[in-house]
């Protein structure tokens, strides 16, 4: 498409190792910036329905491993524990419920399984790499007006419940050249909470998430995006994403109004992962040059204090 688009101190943790796992349905709203911990409690309804779909899914065959992708030349360490991402950055309300199963046990809930996602904002721009071009024409990351901290925003953990399950309130990931709209994740076990953050354990799956063009594009039109004008990458022309639907990362969207998709989307998605896998690389699926402008210290070369990353974001 082409047209308008739309301090806190943290310890480090060591640098993991990623490995496979499956992913098949999606969704997502937002809120203001909360630091807080993630509820392990759910309502009957939601209770309900993750024991539906996990029934379903171990009646019939349950989803096979895939492989992990890249992460991207924007990952970030120490990524806090909280439900809301957000920190005060504008954009379409994104409500993200995630359930991770055991693709290897019968698709059961991987319980105390921590995931961690992190996005661009409504400009392409992410957290810890601000003054990289998201290409096109936008404005500057320090022109938004939030007070979201340039570190830390859109990043964050949330820690599975009984029914493998974790929500995330965020906004819609705008986009950069020359990638697709989409987030991040990695599902972590074996690790633990300490100082706000999550500590050690295994990277058991690293992926990223895929939204619907026709639905990408409309947001796109909306502010905040709108100011973020150039040629937005389809699915079809992505670098990572390889048109596998749902079972490739490709979200599930419900719109909170379906009048007014200003209002917000949800949904869900089910991750399957083999909580005893580990592997050593950074994951495969893509390649292909980050925005250009990034600081000296990324994407080839890790900046002071962060991992390296390998080059597709």
């Amino acid at each position: 498409m082409t047209g308008n688009h739309t301090d806190k101190s943290i310890t480090r943790r060591r640098a993991i190792v990623v490995t496979g796992g499956t992913v098949a349905a999606g969704g997502l709203a937002v809120a203001g910036y909360q630091a807080a911990f993630a509820d392990t409690a759910e309502t009957a309804t939601d209770a309900a329905a993750t024991a539906t779909t996990t029934a379903s899914e171990s009646a019939g065959a349950c989803m096979t491993l895939m492989s992990s992708v890249t992460e991207g030349p924007y990952y970030l360490d120490n990524a806090l524990v909280r439900k809301d991402i957000t920190e005060g950055k504008s954009g379409v309300p994104l409500t993200l419920r995630l359930t991770v199963v055991d693709a290897t046990d019968g698709c059961t809930p991987v319980k105390g399984a921590a995931v961690e996602i992190w996005h661009c904002d409504a400009w392409g721009y992410y957290s810890g790499y601000t003054t990289a071009n998201p290409g096109g024409s936008a404005p500057a990351e320090s022109e938004d007006g939030s007070t979201a901290n340039d570190n830390t925003y859109l990043r964050g953990y949330q820690i599975a419940n009984a029914n493998g399950v974790v929500k995330f309130e965020t906004i819609f990931p705008g986009w950069y050249t020359p990638r697709t709209c989409h987030i991040h994740l990695k599902v972590h076990t074996g690790g633990q909470k300490e100082d706000g953050t999550y500590e050690g354990g295994t990277v058991n799956y690293t992926g990223q998430l895929f939204f619907d063009d026709a639905i990408a594009e409309e947001i796109f039109t909306l502010e905040p995006y709108a100011k973020h004008s150039g040629s937005y990458t389809t699915l079809d022309n992505d670098m990572v994403y390889d048109g596998g639907g749902a079972s490739s990362g490709l979200l599930t969207l419900e719109a909170v109004h379906k009048k007014d998709p200003s209002k917000g989307y949800k949904g869900t998605l089910t991750i399957g992962v083999d909580p005893d896998a580990e592997n050593t690389g950074a994951g495969s699926g893509g390649g292909g040059t980050p925005p250009s402008g990034a600081p000296s210290g990324a994407p080839g070369d890790a900046p002071s204090g962060t991992p390296s990353a390998s080059a597709s974001s």
